[in-house]
């Protein structure tokens, strides 16, 4: 009885022994909730932070696609201002070639009129010498 006696617990000590049990179950308990928290806030802490590198990743990628898009319209750019430069080239050629044959045909004109002005002062000349003979 004696053996049988020790190995029995009394309704008071299992009592107490299953208030323990259920401490320590809330305290593990409590213990799985707070990692559980703390994991999930570093998951979170994590997550954020990589997408604020995707975030960056997307705008160096977007900068360097503005940037080769600004150097194909700089380059068409001064492509068009070199043809729009040869063009004011051979136009200013042009027009200096017309204004060097307008000052020829201006200089052949002004010979011709003093021709024909020593030709009008001649011809009158002569015809004033010819009415003075005539009346003389």
């Amino acid at each position: 009885m004696d053996i049988v006696y020790r190995d029995m617990v009394t309704g008071a000590h299992q009592e107490i022994a299953l208030q323990q049990i259920m401490a320590h179950l809330d305290a593990i308990r409590k213990d799985m909730v707070i990692l559980e928290k703390s994991e999930f806030a570093n998951l979170r802490s994590e997550n954020a932070k990589m997408k604020t590198e995707l975030e960056q990743i997307q705008n160096r990628l977007l900068f360097t696609e503005q940037e080769k898009k600004l150097m194909e319209v700089r380059t068409e750019f001064q492509k068009k201002n070199a043809d729009i430069e040869s063009e004011a080239v051979e136009t200013s050629k042009k027009i200096d070639i017309q204004v060097a044959s307008l000052k020829t045909l201006l200089e052949s004109l002004k010979l011709e009129t003093v021709r024909y002005l020593a030709a009008c002062i001649f011809t009158c000349l002569a015809i004033a010498l010819g009415f003075y003979r005539f009346w003389k």
